[in-house]
């Protein structure tokens, strides 16, 4: 089955399509039969990557040619199986907008921080930690949501708008997007292993 990956920022021309370019790569050369798409919830649409995003996808190895921001809409989110928003706030109006996508949406970060904690001793309990197949990983992490740690500062689940803001900025969110995506990308690929086993 392949698994559908929804990417959520504000214009769609920064953070979300590198985070989509960077799961796309890392998933297809994890073996991992996936579709990573991205939109805005105030989307540029239309417009491309900025030129610091696309700076900073080429330097992590993607390519950033052909992106076109797009808006965000609830068939959009009905299509996909995993929605990752930059921020806390991003997640919640994908809520607001398709109440019954919150059980499938998470930040970036957040959902990095809940698949290692499945790794753990305690996150053990809530079944096979990255296991059986992508689709297993993603109800057994809707179910740790809640016992995960949270982290200090709430903050620290969101990704920086780096839009208009300094290359520092950029480079900052460029390192958040690039830790998280390969954190989950490293869990689906190895539920993904893990079911190929048990198949």
């Amino acid at each position: 089955m392949t698994l559908r990956v929804l990417v959520v920022c504000t214009g769609n021309i920064a953070r979300s399509p590198l985070a989509e370019r960077l799961l796309a790569a890392r998933l297809a050369a994890a073996g991992v039969d996936a579709v990573v798409s991205s939109a805005g919830t105030g989307a540029r649409a239309g417009e491309p990557m900025t030129p610091d995003a696309s700076a900073l996808a080429v330097r992590y190895g993607v390519d950033p040619a052909g992106h076109v921001a797009r808006q965000l809409s609830p068939a959009l989110l009905e299509h996909a199986d995993l929605v990752l928003t930059a921020t806390r706030a991003h997640r919640a109006e994908v809520a607001s907008m398709l109440p019954k996508a919150v059980r499938k949406s998470y930040t970036l970060r957040e959902f990095a921080r809940i698949a290692e904690f499945l790794g753990t001793e305690e996150g053990a309990q809530f079944g096979p930690r990255p296991g059986d197949e992508p689709e297993s990983l993603l109800a057994t992490v809707s179910m740790a949501r809640g016992f995960a740690p949270p982290p200090e500062d709430p903050e620290d689940d969101n990704v920086v708008d780096p839009y208009r803001r300094s290359a520092e900025v950029y480079e900052e969110a460029g390192r958040l997007i690039d830790a998280a995506t390969a954190t989950i990308v490293a869990a689906v690929a190895a539920a993904e292993r893990d079911g190929r086993g048990a198949a």
